[in-house]
């Protein structure tokens, strides 16, 4: 879901996307529901909510922020914001371009803590309405082919007490790509990204 679905992207990545296609004709045996607990030294009580029905091609992630809509949506839309975000902790994320705008695009890459590139991500942005929605495509370059894409929709709803809620929906070409995705380490990623800005939220880095 652009940046909030970057995975755990070290090399079990490739290896589960090859599993999910050699077992494609089997039965998807996925986790339903992930409800995800910060360690008690966050200062938050909000949990990243993950929801994937076996056998569908889709998934959503539900997370609430305390924080206003138009800064929760300011840190999805202003690429210098998200690189500082998303995905796991421990990684650096660097843009390649970063057109934030309805008809736009991005392409960006994931550097481990020596320095080596260990993943690219890019995909074409649909529409951005501020602040309520975001839709744009998603693509994991490490793959064996290119095509495996997901459509993203991301909606932000004012909550009451000036707190906001981010759901987004995820839709992948294949069932067996939204099988991969899950067994990649994906929650990891949305995890620590999610908790990071909760802390960039906290501390007045979005303004």
């Amino acid at each position: 879901m652009g940046g909030t679905i970057q995975a755990d992207v070290a090399g079990k990545a490739r290896q589960a996307g090859a599993d999910a296609e050699e077992n494609a004709d089997e039965k998807e045996t996925v986790t339903i529901l992930y409800n995800y607990k910060k360690p008690k030294t966050m200062s938050t009580k909000n949990q990243t909510i993950i929801k994937a029905e076996p056998g569908k091609q889709d998934l959503y992630i539900i997370r609430e922020f305390d924080a206003p809509r138009d800064l929760v949506f300011k840190a999805h839309t202003d690429p210098d914001l998200l690189m500082q975000w998303m995905g796991p902790r421990g990684y650096v994320n660097k843009v390649d371009y970063y057109n934030s705008k309805s008809g736009g695009g991005y392409r960006y890459m994931t550097y481990d803590k020596e320095g080596n590139e260990i993943a690219a991500f890019n995909g074409a942005i649909h529409e951005i309405t501020a602040p309520e929605r975001i839709i744009q495509t998603f693509e994991y370059e490490g793959l064996p082919e290119r095509g495996h894409v997901t459509l993203d929709t991301m909606t932000f709803e004012e909550l009451p007490g000036g707190r906001t809620r981010v759901t987004g929906h995820s839709v992948c070409r294949f069932a067996a790509d939204r099988e991969a995705m899950m067994q990649s380490g994906m929650e990891t990623g949305v995890n620590e990204g999610y908790e990071k800005l909760d802390e960039m939220l906290q501390n007045g880095s979005i303004r």
